[in-house]
């Protein structure tokens, strides 16, 4: 499939009335997980393009293009509202945690197998692992404030167990900044990889916003400011990737041209009919974004699309599927890594004074004041162990323990972590 070479409709035709924003929603009850982390997906992915176009417009003194711009904008937030709508009103706000937290694992490690560049790939698998562990802590308190079992909502293809802790997670600023990428030299899978990923843990990062004050509760509203600090650090890593040197129309076409490949690879790869039709509306439409973009770039700076994406021709469908041997793996080789700068260290490595560990004694002083290990403790006392769903015993035998939770782990020097064999 490219693009490029598929008629588009005009862009006026693409606008929707109300009806037509507001589709059915999925049967929170019998959906397939992956058309819920789907939509997710997807309703992250037009946030961002709406939210780079306004800073496009912010920073473009011309007129025609600022309204060009809106336009398109306004054709993207249509498109969110009807991906919105997708979402049932009888879904919980934790129940659709625990579909965020597992589209964060099983897409980070589906591009983390698929990634040419190894700087991106270690990013992808670095913050994989800090996922997987929201997804556990996550997963317990909605099992302590609900009785409902995450296994069901991710169907079994994702595990629930603890990796390298939370608590672990925090870290000095300065460590989340990558080396970006050179688009010049980049392969097209790693910048749709990192418009990708970067687009998806920002949707993360503002949903974890919002729903923290909006939480009925105190622990609740604690748990969702926590781990919401960790999705910044997440946003400002994978955004660290970005080719800095690309131009605001060539951005343009980058965005546009993700959007066209993720609706087509939802269409591919989507079991529910009715929203795989959706799918096909949705890619028909972004076709002409995308055209329009083409269009801008030739006109303002005298550019062909190649000269941004190559050919064209998309790469492989993208597939949330389940990764279950690849985490795994992931977790048993790298669960006491920490970011250092641009880079990645052992925690025994570091020297003592490092930022790292500067930064934990500030914020995580007290280890009984950070929520995400409060509530496995509260989990624990309440029914004994902590809740989990595992296929096999956690390959890090430090973290085997379910009537205790590990706050050493990843976080201090030579912290146990023998492997499972």
């Amino acid at each position: 499939m490219n693009p490029f070479k598929e008629n588009a409709p005009r862009l006026d035709d693409c606008l929707l009335d109300w009806k037509a924003m507001s589709p059915a929603a999925y049967d929170k009850y019998e959906v397939d997980p992956y058309t819920r982390t789907r939509v997710i997906l997807m309703n992250g992915t037009e946030f961002e393009n709406v939210w780079f176009s306004h800073q496009f417009s912010r920073n473009c003194p011309d007129g025609d293009v600022r309204r060009a711009l809106a336009l398109l904008r306004r054709s993207e937030q249509q498109q969110q509202k009807m991906v919105a709508a997708l979402k049932p009103d009888n879904e919980t706000l934790l129940e659709h945690t625990i579909g965020y937290e597992q589209l964060a694992v099983d897409l980070t490690a589906h591009l983390a197998k698929r990634e040419p560049d190894e700087h991106v790939r270690n990013a992808l698998n670095f913050a994989l692992l800090e996922d997987f562990d929201h997804l556990y802590r996550y997963a317990d308190f909605l099992d302590m404030e609900t009785g409902t079992r995450a296994e069901t909502l991710v169907g079994g293809y994702t595990e629930i167990m603890p990796a390298r802790p939370t608590i672990a997670h925090h870290r000095y600023p300065f460590d989340s900044i990558k080396r970006p990428i050179d688009s010049k030299q980049a392969a097209l899978d790693t910048k749709l990889c990192v418009g990708i990923i970067t687009a998806a843990e920002q949707q993360t990062m503002n949903y974890y916003m919002n729903v923290c004050a909006a939480y009925p509760n105190t622990p609740g509203r604690a748990l969702y400011r926590e781990i919401g600090m960790i999705e910044e650090q997440h946003v400002s890593q994978y955004g660290s990737l970005m080719d800095v040197n690309c131009t605001w129309y060539e951005n343009l076409v980058m965005h546009q041209y993700t959007e066209c490949y993720l609706y087509w690879s939802c269409y591919e790869t989507e079991t529910n009919e009715k929203i795989r039709r959706i799918w096909q509306q949705l890619f028909e439409m972004e076709l002409s974004h995308l055209h329009k973009a083409v269009d801008l770039l030739r006109k303002k700076e005298q550019k062909d699309y190649q000269q941004v994406v190559g050919e064209g021709t998309f790469p492989a469908p993208l597939r949330l599927e389940s990764n279950i041997d690849h985490v795994r793996g992931i977790l048993a080789e790298t669960v006491n890594l920490t970011a250092c700068r641009e880079s990645y260290a052992h925690i025994n490595d570091l020297e003592r004074d490092a930022d790292f560990f500067c930064y934990q004694q500030k914020v995580n002083a007290n280890a009984e004041d950070v929520e995400s290990h409060s509530v496995i403790e509260r989990h624990i006392r309440k029914f004994g162990k902590d809740y989990r769903f595992e296929l096999a015993p956690n390959p890090i035998e430090a973290l085997r323990d379910r009537e205790h939770d590990n706050v050493e782990v990843g976080r201090k020097p030579k912290a146990r972590e023998m492997t499972h064999a």
